[in-house]
């Protein structure tokens, strides 16, 4: 079939709207109509070359939309559900059956070879360009397109009545600061976070902190206007670490450390003060993307006394528990992360991302057209 993508030639192009043609699924794959997908800084760092994916090729991987078709073998789900799509991942290594798929070891394959990375039809792709092979299936969904080809297996079902061209950044974005705070630090009642960059994933950080028992949720920002935000969804306290030192400000706050910082910037420089801000089984837990390459260092005797540092791949868990949650807990006024969103058509990416890079927007979305 023919449909509408987002294409990107090469290393640094721009998003250029194309007709291309997509194949039909696969044995335990789905034809996915996208209604709408969230725009998030890896897709820009992708295009940019700090993930491995070949070119020319179709991004996006915050994709919300209907079934169309299911190939054969596919029982999760039938033509007519709405669905977001989930991360793949292959079902069979050590990690995943272990209940950690946000983990499999073939996850780097699965996200960004640009080819199905499972199946009777691994390697190949369902994504072409009068008639040769295109690049597709990033995150195992390449939705920046009318329709997607996914793994049935990766697509979680979304409730009757839910606004469906909202949900799409609940599959990375806003899911990773969420599930970094709840899958995967876990604070207890009463600890301390500091979280770092208050952009989507940050904000889906507070809100995630403001729905467990941790009493003091500090937010730093270089932006007033996004410290002020964070208040409104939970902050308890704000530092402007372009005009405070961050170290002193913590301790002015707690009296010491905080228990857990996660950084949301992929800054190196603010990575190495975020260790300092975090004392004895205190947890530095790493969220954003740096640079590819890109390396940091702390100091060794003090992180030897207990201090931990952890990273967080997608928020950990699995889609199909941390996705619906997230759902619910919009539904019940709990994590309000409409708030965050402007739309934007199809052609309208590149000012997206622009908006994005600014500040003006936090998370903007794009919307689909048949």
């Amino acid at each position: 079939m023919r449909i509408q993508a987002l294409v990107v030639e090469e290393k640094d192009a721009p998003f250029e709207e194309q007709t291309i043609e997509l194949g039909e699924p696969g044995r335990g794959e789905a034809l996915v109509r996208i209604v709408a997908s969230g725009v998030c800084h890896t897709d820009a760092i992708t295009r940019a070359g700090d993930m491995p994916m070949p070119f020319p090729s179709v991004l996006g991987h915050e994709g919300a939309g209907i079934v169309e078709r299911v190939g054969d073998g596919v029982t999760q789900v039938r033509p007519g559900d709405a669905v977001i799509i989930g991360w793949p991942s292959c079902g069979e290594c050590r990690n995943c059956l272990d209940g950690f798929p946000r983990y499999c070891l073939r996850t780097g394959e699965a996200l960004t070879s640009g080819r199905r990375f499972k199946g009777e039809l691994a390697s190949q792709t369902a994504y072409s360009r009068d008639g040769s092979p295109l690049n597709g299936h990033f995150f195992g969904q390449s939705s920046f397109a009318t329709h997607s080809i996914t793994s049935a297996d990766a697509l979680v079902k979304v409730p009757d009545g839910a606004p469906l061209e909202l949900l799409g950044p609940l599959a990375c974005g806003l899911a990773t600061g969420a599930g970094a705070v709840l899958n995967e630090a876990r604070p207890r009642l009463g600890d301390s976070i500091l979280v770092a960059g208050v952009g989507a994933v940050g904000l889906a950080a507070v809100m995630a902190a403001r729905n467990s028992g941790v009493t003091k949720i500090i937010t730093a920002d270089l932006h007033d206007e996004r410290l002020e935000l964070a208040k409104q969804f939970g902050a308890t306290h704000t530092i402007n670490s372009g005009s405070s030192d961050l170290v002193e400000a913590v301790a002015d706050i707690t009296g010491s450390t905080v228990d857990y910082a996660f950084d949301c910037t992929g800054v190196i420089a603010v990575i190495e003060t975020l260790a300092e801000t975090v004392g004895m089984l205190g947890t530095l837990v790493l969220v954003g993307g740096a640079p590819a390459g890109a390396r940091f260092s702390v100091d060794h005797l003090r992180t030897l006394w207990g201090k931990r540092i952890v990273g967080v791949l997608g928020g950990g868990g699995r889609s199909g528990q941390l996705i619906p949650a997230l759902v619910e807990l919009y539904e019940q006024g709990r994590f309000p992360f409409d708030r965050l969103v402007r739309y934007y058509e199809l052609g309208q990416i590149e000012q997206a991302l622009a908006d994005s890079a600014s500040g003006e927007v936090v998370k903007p979305i794009l919307r689909m057209s048949d």
